[in-house]
């Protein structure tokens, strides 16, 4: 399969003193693990991607498919270094500074590795009070080196600025729902301010949308289909982009998309912005 392989820096910015930490390179491009729950149907869709080419696996505790993703990674074949691993604190865990560690551990755990490359908050936790040691766990998670790398998803413009009050490190990356239909060039540019990267899910809103029209007429256009149009334009803002699938063909699609070129689509796809949400956005929330 040819498609480039492209990685970007991610760090943590020092609320005091401004300076770069903790500097590590991520592929842009990787598979989302998202409702995979069946038996085998997690562990499968992992070992064809890794095959495909792809080094970027997105897990959460939510996905309830850590393990099955660990095992598909451990059989790879792939040294472990080459292969970059994301997983999240349930939001239900997002409660303390010991419920961190405790749920971190237990990640690690179940993926059987011995440290993450990017351990995320996986939503602003519900209890504001709570914000503060839940952080300083995950500042904790990645001095112990249980994590190479931290940040959060889902974090609004305003959570990230409140961070300022209670952390040490700013997030390395902030993941969020991001696609033609919602382009959050505000939230894209706070979370660039705050010295994170975008990293976006969702980027066909959940499916919801690829069947649009001016999806489907972009992509005759450029000569691809319009989930590879789709997928192209979000990683052509910049983001780290990780579209979810558990079918081969789709996997190997997906991944097709990054040859595309959509020179002169900028004004069809500007057109598309509608602000729509296809899943939770704890964005908007306090």
């Amino acid at each position: 399969m040819s498609a480039p392989f492209e990685t970007v820096s991610i760090g943590h910015t020092n609320v005091a003193t401004g300076e770069r930490e903790h500097e590590i390179e991520m592929p842009r491009f990787g598979l989302g693990v998202w409702q995979m729950s069946e038996g085998g149907q997690c562990k499968t869709a992992v070992q064809h991607a890794i095959q495909s080419g792809y080094r970027l696996i997105d897990t959460a505790r939510s996905y309830a498919n850590e393990t099955e993703t660990g095992v598909a990674i451990r059989e790879s074949g792939i040294p472990r270094d080459e292969i970059f691993v994301v997983t999240k604190l349930r939001r239900p865990h997002a409660t303390s500074y010991e419920a961190v560690l405790e749920h971190c551990r237990s990640s690690l755990d179940m993926l059987g590795l011995e440290q993450l490359d990017l351990y995320l908050v996986h939503a602003p936790p519900e209890d504001i009070d709570a914000r503060p040691g839940v952080w300083r766990g995950m500042e904790e998670c990645l001095a112990r080196g249980w994590t190479r790398a931290i940040g959060v998803s889902n974090y609004g413009a305003h959570h990230l600025d409140d961070m300022r009050a209670y952390a040490t490190i700013l997030p390395a990356v902030n993941q969020v729902e991001l696609h033609p239909w919602n382009q959050r060039p505000a939230l894209r540019a706070a979370t660039q301010a705050s010295g994170a990267r975008v990293m976006a899910y969702s980027p066909l809103a959940r499916g919801q949308k690829v069947g649009c029209d001016s999806l489907a007429a972009i992509a005759e256009s450029v000569g691809c289909t319009p989930a590879q149009a789709a997928i192209k334009w979000v990683y052509d803002t910049g983001a780290i982009t990780i579209p979810k699938s558990s079918n081969s063909g789709r996997i190997e699609e997906n991944f097709a998309s990054l040859n595309i070129d959509l020179t002169g689509t900028e004004d069809s796809f500007n057109a598309m912005e509608e602000a729509y949400v296809s899943g939770w956005n704890p964005t908007a929330e306090p």
